[in-house]
């Protein structure tokens, strides 16, 4: 029987997200947390909703606080099942993208992430949902939607991967014309893609719409327009420089409700996983619905550091594969 004294704790481990081992992590993990005053529990996830069924559990058996171990996708799931409840959501990412976590100034370091969930600091930040399903960071329709459904289906994740499949999508894609509804201004634009962002990025520091916030209550929509393969490299170079919203092939809005409406159904992504949606999508904003561990302060310079990291780390994992 646990001491009544202790803290419960989930931990919900994806063990095939992104890319490396998880077997570490159990002790990491156990080693932080005092044993007279933590009771830990680890589960690994065994197939696609099960961290959500394992952190709906966890707060019906009365634990307030439940770390996801993942990507973004499994850091979805788990919060899912946390939004409207006192319980804190901790992140230790170790997906592709981290969205959520970068956007948190979550460290990607294991170590680091799980210093920020022991020191215990809690921010309260709003979701969003799309046709009743909740994201946390963005949604969107068009290319992007294109792209990850694609991605979804690879047996080996990775940058490398993302980028083959993102060029072999772009040369096959045709831009759409979707009807908006924002805060009852209508809209209507030809767009190669339309992103509805919570957070500013989509993860891996690319900020699809710099200037949104998980604390404001309102989405920032991103409208980029079709454009040429001259274009490319200016947004791709302002898309990791928080600067896309200055190119003139991109329009912005922002609101707290958005509907998208386009001639047939189609995919959409949440937080970059692939969904099929009909040709209408309701969004709205869900305000301060969900505490998450974060660390107490971040300097600039903390940005520029994992700006720097994240760099680093992509041509060590990456592209040592193309020179051997």
């Amino acid at each position: 029987m646990t001491n009544k004294q202790t803290t419960d704790i989930r931990v919900i481990i994806n063990p095939i997200s992104g890319v490396g081992s998880k077997r570490a992590i159990p002790k990491i993990v156990e080693n932080a947390f005092a044993k007279d005053k933590y009771n830990v529990e680890i589960f690994f996830t065994q197939y696609q909703g099960h961290a959500k069924e394992l952190a709906k559990a966890a707060l019906e058996g009365g634990i307030k606080r439940i770390i996801a171990v993942g990507g973004d996708g499994t850091v979805n799931e788990v919060a899912q099942a946390l939004v409207h409840s006192d319980a804190v959501l901790g992140i230790i990412p170790k997906g592709s993208g981290n969205g959520l976590a970068r956007e948190l100034h979550i460290p990607m370091d294991v170590k680091r992430a799980m210093e920020v969930i022991v020191r215990g600091n809690e921010t309260v930040i709003d979701c969003c949902k799309a046709n009743d399903r909740v994201f946390f960071c963005t949604c969107g329709v068009g290319f992007d939607a294109a792209v990850s459904l694609k991605f979804a289906g690879e047996k080996h994740r990775g940058s490398l991967t993302y980028i083959k499949n993102t060029i072999e999508e772009y040369l096959n894609y045709k831009p759409e014309v979707y009807d908006l509804l924002i805060d009852e201004q209508m809209v209507q634009e030809k767009a190669f893609l339309i992103a509805c962002a919570n957070a500013s990025q989509y993860g891996n520091n690319a900020f699809i719409a710099p200037h949104a916030s998980v604390r404001d209550g309102s989405m920032d929509i991103t409208i980029l327009a079709p454009f040429t393969p001259l274009d490319i490299a200016p947004l791709a170079i302002q898309l990791f420089t928080k600067k896309i919203d200055r190119n003139s092939k991109i329009k912005t809005f922002r609101g707290k409700s958005v509907s998208i409406i386009r001639q047939k159904p189609g995919v959409m992504h949440l937080d970059g996983e692939p969904v099929m949606v009909d040709s209408r999508i309701d969004i709205s904003v869900i305000p301060k619905s969900l505490h998450v561990f974060t660390p107490e302060s971040v300097s600039f310079s903390d940005d520029v550091l994992n700006l720097f990291d994240d760099i680093s780390g992509f041509f060590n994992r990456e592209f040592t594969h193309i020179f051997k």
